[in-house]
């Protein structure tokens, strides 16, 4: 057990860079000797950071969701079965006292598409061991987590490139 006590961390908003600073984290906390686990909602694609992490001892990536888009209006059912797959995922990495630092990349989108239930995020968070810390990624936290946050950055978009027409290119945006 690493820590006495484990905080939750939220990084949200609408700017760049939200999962890149939980993955920073994330390689800190296994330079240190920590246990990591990122289970990432609502993403399927091999991203260029899931490469590197290979190498990185004792941090582990799981993915729960397509690499298509999803509507929030109308999610279909496999990104629904998909998200809460990874919510159930993630409460038994939780619960198992195996990981020191838990990542739910994107669990704030997955709330807010209606994928995952708000409760049962809330009650996962209540209930999981003192010492397990945990940060939360994505576009609009809602109220009930960043109330329950000890600690809550908002990356705010001041100016992209992508608004000039550039392209995501690999290595920088994938």
């Amino acid at each position: 057990m690493a820590f006495e006590r484990g905080y939750l961390q939220v990084y949200t908003g609408n700017g760049k860079g939200k999962t890149t600073a939980a993955i920073g984290l994330g390689v800190r906390a296994s330079g240190a000797g920590l246990k990591v686990i990122m289970v990432q909602f609502m993403k399927g694609r091999r991203y260029s950071e899931l490469e590197a992490l290979r190498n990185i001892p004792n941090f582990e990536v799981q993915q729960h969701g397509r690499d298509e888009f999803v509507s929030k209006e109308h999610p279909e059912q496999i990104d629904i079965d998909l998200a809460r797959e990874g919510l159930s995922h993630a409460k038994r990495a939780m619960m198992s006292s195996k990981y020191d630092l838990v990542i739910l990349d994107e669990l704030n989108v997955a709330l807010d598409f209606g994928l995952v239930p708000i409760s049962e995020v809330v009650e996962m968070l209540r209930t999981r061991p003192r010492h397990v810390e945990v940060v939360i990624t994505g576009r609009y936290a809602p109220k009930e987590i960043v109330e329950m946050a000890d600690l809550v950055t908002e990356m705010k978009e001041m100016l992209h490139f992508y608004n000039n027409g550039v392209k995501a290119r690999k290595g920088i945006e994938f």
